[in-house]
C-alpha cells in the first residue's frame, strides 16, 4: 500500500473512532507530502481540523457568555477570565497551524479552481475564527487577512464555478457571515447572500434541481441567514456557516468550511 493511502485510511479510521486528535495528524502528514488533494483528502483534511476547533469555539462561546454575567474584577470573573484565555491559546495555536498548512502545503499545490477556490475559503475561515476572540491589533490583521482570503476566493469562483456550485454557494455562505458577525454589517452580509442566491436561483430554475442536492441546502442556509439579518428580531440567534453542512452532510459535502 502507498504511503498517501495508508495515511487517508488511518485518518478514515480516526474519524470512525472519533480521535480528531489523531485524524488531524494523519492528514496534516498526508498535507506534507505536497500533493493536490483529491475531493475526498480535502474533506478528510477540513473535517478533522473542524472538528478539532469546533469544540473549543463552543467553550470559548460559553465562557465568554458567563463571564458577561459576572460583575468585572469580582473572583468568579477572574477565573473565567483566565480559564478562557487558556481556550483562546489553544484556538490561536489550532488556527495558526492550519493557516501554515495551508500557505506552505495547500495552495501552491492546488492546480484546479475547486481547489484554489477551497483553500482560500479556508483561510478565510480560519483568520475569520481567530478575529472572534482576538482584540486591538491582532484582530484587526486576522480581520484583514480573512477579508483578502474570502475575497481572492469569490474571485476565482466568480470565473471558475457555476453559480449553483456548492463551493461557489459554500463560500457566499461563509463570507456573508464574516461581514455580518466580524465587520457587523448586515447590509453587506444581506447583499453578498442575496447575491448568491439570486444567481444560483436563475441557474438551477434553468437546468433543474437534479444534481444539485448540496447545493440547495446551502441556498436554505443562505435564506435563513437573509431572513435573520433583514429582521429586527434577531432574539441573539447565531447566523449559520457551513458548519452547519458539516454536522449534517459530512460524508457527502466536500466543503467543511
Amino acid at each position: 500500500m502507498k504511503e498517501r493511502e495508508k495515511v487517508v485510511r488511518l485518518a478514515k479510521l480516526a474519524e470512525q473512532a472519533e480521535r480528531y486528535d489523531d485524524m488531524v495528524e494523519f492528514m496534516k502528514t498526508l498535507a506534507r507530502m505536497d500533493v493536490d488533494m483529491s475531493a475526498e483528502e480535502r474533506l478528510l483534511f477540513s473535517v478533522g481540523f473542524k472538528k478539532t476547533i469546533g469544540a473549543r469555539r463552543a467553550s470559548w462561546r460559553i465562557l465568554e457568555s458567563l463571564e458577561q454575567k459576572v460583575t468585572a474584577g469580582e473572583q468568579p470573573g477572574v477565573t473565567i477570565n483566565g480559564y478562557k484565555k487558556k481556550v483562546e491559546d489553544e484556538l490561536r495555536a489550532v488556527c495558526n497551524e492550519v493557516l501554515s498548512i495551508i500557505a506552505i502545503h495547500c495552495l501552491p499545490l492546488a492546480n484546479s479552481g475547486e481547489n484554489v477556490v477551497f483553500f482560500y475559503k479556508m483561510k478565510g475561515d480560519y483568520y475569520r475564527y481567530l478575529a472572534e476572540f482576538s482584540t486591538g491589533t491582532e484582530k484587526k490583521a486576522a480581520t484583514d487577512q480573512s477579508l483578502m482570503a474570502y475575497q481572492h476566493a469569490m474571485v476565482v469562483s466568480s470565473s471558475e464555478l457555476s453559480p449553483a456550485h456548492q463551493f461557489r454557494l459554500g463560500l457566499a455562505l461563509n463570507f456573508s457571515v464574516f461581514f455580518y458577525e466580524i465587520m457587523n454589517s448586515p447590509e453587506r452580509a444581506s447583499q453578498v447572500a442575496k447575491q448568491a442566491l439570486d444567481e444560483a436561483t436563475a441557474e438551477i430554475n434553468s437546468a433543474g434541481v437534479e444534481g444539485y442536492k448540496d447545493s440547495m441546502l446551502m441556498m436554505q442556509l443562505l435564506k435563513e441567514n437573509l431572513a435573520l439579518w433583514t429582521s429586527e428580531l434577531t432574539g441573539g440567534e447565531t447566523s449559520k456557516d457551513d458548519d452547519v453542512v458539516m454536522e449534517m452532510y459530512t460524508c457527502l459535502i466536500h466543503w467543511m468550511g
